[in-house]
């Protein structure tokens, strides 16, 4: 079993930063990409920021220059760090990550159970 545990989340004022962070935990043999998705009321899941095991990342338009993606594979841990929120930016947050849970298994993916982010005064 794999588990994608967040925290981070809550209220916080236009203007103003957050960081996100997952940990992977259970029974894993490797982690390949891992990222965030998001989900406002009403819309669809979206991708926000990608990052791969070596470090490169991929980022939507909408959160270029403001929210930055980081890794630590020692502690199989995601963040995200989230600044110049907008009320925009409001949604749940999703981690995901595909993992090899065994060095004779497919890669799969796997997701947290989400943390709300608010942006508002």
């Amino acid at each position: 079993q794999v588990q994608l545990v967040e925290s981070g989340g809550g209220l916080v004022q236009p203007g103003g930063s957050l960081r996100l962070s997952c940990a992977a935990s259970g029974r894993i043999f490797n982690i390949y990409d891992m990222g965030w998705y998001r989900q406002a009321p009403g819309k669809q899941r979206e991708v926000v920021a990608v990052i791969a095991r070596g470090g490169s990342t991929n980022y939507v338009d909408f959160v270029k220059g403001r929210f930055t993606i980081s890794r630590d594979n020692a502690k199989n841990t995601v963040y995200l760090q989230m600044n110049s929120l907008t009320p925009e930016d409001t949604a749940v947050y999703y981690c995901y990550s595909l993992i090899q849970s065994v060095y004779w298994d497919y890669k799969r993916d796997y997701w947290g159970q989400g943390t709300q982010v608010t942006v508002s005064s």
